[in-house]
């Protein structure tokens, strides 16, 4: 049975990959975009990045232009704004669907280990919702910047919503507790 670390993505820059190039790390992936009110949060991941990298952290960023075309460009486009505007040097891989009928094997695999994001994913839905956006049904990616984290083991261990700022102390403290293992 293929499992999460054996998905086969690709590199921004177009190699293939799979995340068992990470194994034995802990892995945050989050779906990003470049024109998103949340898109700020690519500091805060960096930021997480180079604190917990020498420790077997890494942040593996997927672009995505499910969420209201919030990520248009090509992968040059997102690589370029992501060094220039937030000094990015995470992992970045190339474009894909995270939700819907056409989302991509990776996302649907860890939607399916994490159905449900933390608490704060209701508050982001009363947030959507307060600007007309009907948001997508769990256990659907609500929208941008969802954070799975995955354990060494390559187990998903949480979900946080898209309004979990990096910085956030239980993300920090999930982050903390997935590398002691």
């Amino acid at each position: 049975m293929a499992t999460l670390q054996d998905i086969p993505v690709e590199s921004i820059t177009g190699e293939p990959q799979t995340l068992r190039d990470y194994a034995g790390k802990v892995l945050l992936v989050v779906n990003v975009a470049s024109k998103c009110g949340l898109t700020p949060q690519y500091e805060g991941l960096e930021s997480l990045y180079r604190n917990f990298k020498d420790r077997g952290l890494e942040v593996l960023g997927f672009p995505a232009n499910d969420f209201m075309g919030q990520e248009p460009g090509s992968e040059q486009e997102i690589a370029d704004f992501c060094k220039t505007s937030y000094d990015v040097t995470f992992p970045m891989f190339s474009k894909i669907k995270v939700s819907g009928p056409a989302k991509h094997p990776l996302y649907a695999e860890l939607v399916r280990a994490r159905p449900r994001a933390d608490g704060k994913a209701d508050e982001f839905r009363k947030a959507l919702a307060g600007y007309g956006i009907e948001a997508n049904p769990e256990p659907e990616v609500l929208w941008n910047f969802e954070k799975f984290l995955v354990g060494r083991d390559g187990k998903v261990v949480a979900r946080f919503a898209p309004n979990t700022e990096p910085r956030d102390p239980a993300l920090i403290t999930a982050v903390e507790s997935a590398l002691s293992h």
